[in-house]
């Protein structure tokens, strides 16, 4: 559905979508160990303490979905939308009214430092309404796993993972 506003066309994605969070780190881990740690979901607990448990239910590849279970939360279920290896991995979980979108980047840097986004954003008619319902918990817990994140895939590379 489009309109026009202002003489701007408008998308209902882009008038309903909400930014939740945005996280960004530097490392000296290089994107493959960031995309070695997102493909092995059973790890995902021992970084991001807002999981309880995740999994996928085939290949780590576009269109494999999956679930994961928050901590004090109903198993959400999800599909990976776009998986471009050493720079995106974006999932996306439908909630009513609503989609939930988490992107993960990575982009070598000049000073070669690794830096790494993790976008949180919901989209459609009850944008706003998840936005109020997760927005909170997502902006506190997404710097921290980032952080978290980060130190494992160095110590990874350190250690030859």
């Amino acid at each position: 559905m489009y309109w026009l506003i202002d003489d701007e066309i408008v998308s209902a994605h882009t008038k309903w979508m909400h930014t939740l969070c945005a996280a960004s780190a530097t490392s000296t881990a290089p994107p493959e160990a960031f995309f070695a740690r997102w493909e092995d979901m059973g790890t995902w607990p021992q970084w991001d303490e807002a999981v309880d448990w995740t999994r996928l239910d085939g290949p780590f590849a576009v269109g494999t979905t999956g679930a994961l279970k928050p901590k004090g939360g109903p198993k959400v279920r999800f599909v990976i939308e776009v998986l471009e290896p050493g720079s995106e991995f974006t999932a996306v979980s439908p909630m009513p009214g609503a989609r939930l979108r988490i992107r993960h980047l990575v982009a070598v840097e000049d000073d070669g430092r690794t830096r790494v986004d993790i976008e949180v954003s919901v989209d459609g008619p009850l944008s706003r309404l998840w936005g109020l319902v997760l927005g909170r918990s997502i902006a506190a817990s997404t710097p921290v796993g980032l952080a978290r994140l980060v130190a494992m895939a160095e110590a990874d590379t350190a250690t030859g993972r």
